[in-house]
C-alpha cells in the first residue's frame, strides 16, 4: 500500500501578494504565468487581486492577451505613419499651389483657371 502524501500548505506574505498583484496590474506577468510559476490556483491569484489590487472591489479586472496589447501598439504606429504621410502630402500640395501662384504672376495669366478650362473640355 502506498503512503498518502500530505498536501503541503504554503502561506504567502501580504507583501509578496501585493508585489505580484502590482506586477499583474502593470502587465509584467499574467495571472496564468503567476499561477504556474508559484504553483498557486488562479482562483487564489484573483482573490489576491481583489484584496490587494488598485481597483475598487466593485470594478472588474480585464486581463488582455499580450497579442491584443501588441495589436494596439502596432495600430498606434500605423496611425503615426499615416499622419506623417498626410503631412508630407499637405506640404507637397502647398508647394504646388505656390508654384502655380508664382507662375501665374510671372506669366501674367491665371494658369489654374486656364488648366481648369482645358480639363473641362476633355470631359
Amino acid at each position: 500500500m502506498k503512503k498518502e502524501e500530505k498536501k503541503r500548505v504554503r502561506t504567502f506574505s501580504p507583501e509578496f501578494k501585493k508585489e505580484k498583484v502590482s506586477m499583474i496590474e502593470e502587465g509584467k506577468i499574467t495571472v496564468i504565468q503567476l499561477s504556474r510559476l508559484y504553483n498557486v490556483s488562479r482562483r487564489s491569484v484573483y482573490t489576491w487581486i481583489k484584496k490587494y489590487g488598485k481597483l475598487p472591489a466593485t470594478e472588474r479586472v480585464v486581463v488582455e492577451k499580450k497579442s491584443e496589447s501588441m495589436k494596439n501598439i502596432e495600430l498606434l504606429k500605423k496611425i503615426e505613419e499615416l499622419e506623417r504621410i498626410i503631412g508630407k502630402q499637405q506640404v507637397k500640395l502647398i508647394y504646388k499651389e505656390k508654384v502655380i501662384e508664382l507662375g501665374s504672376e510671372l506669366l501674367g495669366k491665371d494658369i489654374e483657371k486656364k488648366y481648369d478650362m482645358l480639363s473641362s473640355k476633355d470631359l
